[in-house]
């Protein structure tokens, strides 16, 4: 007896999209009961596509009006304005960054979620697929023995009960008998149509989710390739890895109002049959399958008798009769015909077969196999699948924000590098303590050799006789080096100072510090000056 059946409950957002308006092109109501081969119906679900395409115009209109805006518009450049400005960029490339993070989390989830949904469902096409083709290939082995086996093993012992008419008219009531049997078999439906297209719903539907999850998988390593070039492009201040980043932003905005245009009908498709699947089986099967076996294999409760009930009872007492007779004729018939014995044992073993095979074809077309297999199929599709879709849906939203941020974020990132550039190109390149100055001489440095001033030293061993050599290389930290010596009271020496070359400036001295650095010069020059030769 079968159990009653597990209710299936439609969740609250396929009720929530089923509820969403359909309208034709000409806007126009269209009655939103799952009809996909209907034109107008198609229509319907193609509008929610170019509302998604209107929203993908009217997002382009405002970037396009920013950018323009923004290029055109000059302002003051102070040291405020340009230091807000950096910061502003620099948190709104943060914020973007952290959605488009969210959103590829958001849609690694939906896409899972989906994914399951529809493999789940081709896991009870597949199996709802293998207990129709197994009915058909019970059914057809039993009518191909009784017909055929049986038939051969009836002709051969009526030949060799001849003599006994008692016999031979046993044997005529087993052949009617099984006649009987083939003609209630004959009865049931043969689903050999059905599993063909079953198969062919799962093979496609296969096929067209591997390139779905697919393809959602590439949009999300996308993002985040293009968010963190973008990222990139801001740390390195790279105006033309920004401008590609950018433009690459652009196109994905378009997959993404794409995939949201792709995952909004889907859903709404999809609840729509999930509010009453019922009914949609039931109309297309109606050419198919019995109406009265659809019902059972749906509703499966007690209420519901099996339409096999009748078919399968007279199925099991026609064995059961033809079992009797031929163990009536193994006690009687054999020890007068030993002969026999071959074929009534044959015969013996053909209906215990065909009696095993009446189990196993009374549990494949008991409906609580078939009705698990349609309740985890509205599970896959109706929970995982449209949640999943949700989601897909949410990452789409939350990927627009994200990358429209970006676009929004590059002229301002732009000017900000602009101006830090033309920074730069304002300082002076003889200044000693310009690091693009020091790079230059670091890679670069003089051909000339300074000497010490002993190399150049006198007989009068006075300091004005110091006289240094021409030189005929300019540079520009000794350059300095010697203006700051002048200012000190002295004349321009040439000695191999530690600071020349370094980072480092050289040290500022107060009025003190001056005194005694004069004092210390000044003795170093009279011991020096001694020991010169005249």
């Amino acid at each position: 007896m079968p159990t009653a059946r597990v209710d299936y409950i439609a969740p609250w957002w396929v009720v929530w999209l089923h509820r969403v308006p359909h309208r034709d092109l000409h806007l126009q109501p269209v009655n939103s009961t799952f009809s996909p081969y209907d034109e107008s119906y198609q229509k319907s679900l193609l509008l929610l596509g170019l509302l998604a395409a209107v929203c993908l115009g009217l997002n382009l209109a405002f970037l396009a009006t920013y950018l323009l805006c923004s290029c055109c518009c000059r302002r003051d450049h102070a040291l405020q304005t340009k230091q807000s400005s950096a910061r502003c960029a620099t948190w709104t490339a943060a914020v973007a960054g952290l959605i488009c993070c969210a959103a590829v989390g958001v849609g690694f989830y939906g896409n899972s979620e989906t994914n399951d949904g529809v493999y789940q469902l081709i896991y009870s096409l597949d199996n709802a697929n293998h207990t129709f083709s197994g009915v058909d290939e019970l059914v057809s082995g039993n009518a191909q023995r009784i017909k055929v086996d049986l038939e051969e093993h009836l002709a051969r012992l009526s030949e060799i009960f001849a003599a006994q008419s008692d016999y031979v008219q046993t044997l005529k009531v087993v052949q009617q008998t099984a006649s009987t049997i083939v003609s209630q078999l004959a009865g049931l439906p043969v689903w050999s149509e059905v599993t063909v297209q079953l198969a062919t719903l799962s093979q496609f539907t296969g096929y067209v989710e591997y390139y779905r999850w697919l393809s959602y998988l590439l949009l999300f390593v996308l993002d985040l390739v293009i968010c963190l070039a973008t990222c990139l492009a801001l740390a390195r201040r790279s105006k033309c890895l920004l401008a590609s980043m950018l433009c690459c932003g652009v196109l994905t905005l378009l997959l993404s109002w794409a995939s949201l245009a792709a995952a909004t009908a889907a859903a709404v498709g999809a609840s729509d049959f999930c509010m009453a699947p019922d009914a949609f089986i039931l109309n297309n099967t109606q050419g198919q399958v019995n109406t009265e076996v659809a019902r059972y294999y749906l509703y499966c409760s007690q209420s519901v008798s099996s339409p096999f009930q009748q078919t399968l009872t007279v199925f099991q007492r026609s064995l059961t009769a033809m079992q009797i007779q031929v163990a009536g004729l193994l006690q009687v018939a054999l020890p007068l015909f030993p002969t026999a014995e071959k074929d009534l044992l044959g015969i013996q073993q053909l209906l215990n077969s065909s009696e095993g095979s009446l189990h196993q074809l009374t549990a494949l077309l008991d409906c609580r196999g078939l009705h698990k297999d349609y309740l985890d199929a509205l599970t896959g599709i109706c929970y995982d699948g449209i949640e999943g879709l949700l989601f897909l849906g949410l990452f789409s939203i939350l990927a627009v924000l994200a990358f429209s941020t970006m676009t929004c974020m590059g002229p301002r990132a732009w000017k900000h590098f602009t101006t830090r550039d033309r920074d730069y190109d304002d300082i002076d390149d003889s200044d000693p303590f310009n690091p693009q100055a020091r790079r230059m001489a670091a890679h670069n440095p003089p051909r000339g050799q300074l000497h010490s001033f002993c190399s150049y030293s006198s007989g009068l061993g006075s300091q004005s006789s110091l006289q240094p050599p021409a030189q005929t290389i300019s540079n520009a930290p000794v350059s300095e080096y010697m203006n700051q010596a002048m200012l000190f009271g002295g004349t321009p020496r040439y000695e191999n100072v530690p600071l020349i070359g370094r980072v480092s400036p050289p040290p500022t001295y107060s009025p003190s510090m001056r005194a005694t650095y004069m004092a210390v010069t000044d003795e170093h020059l009279r011991h020096y000056g001694s020991e010169l030769p005249a």
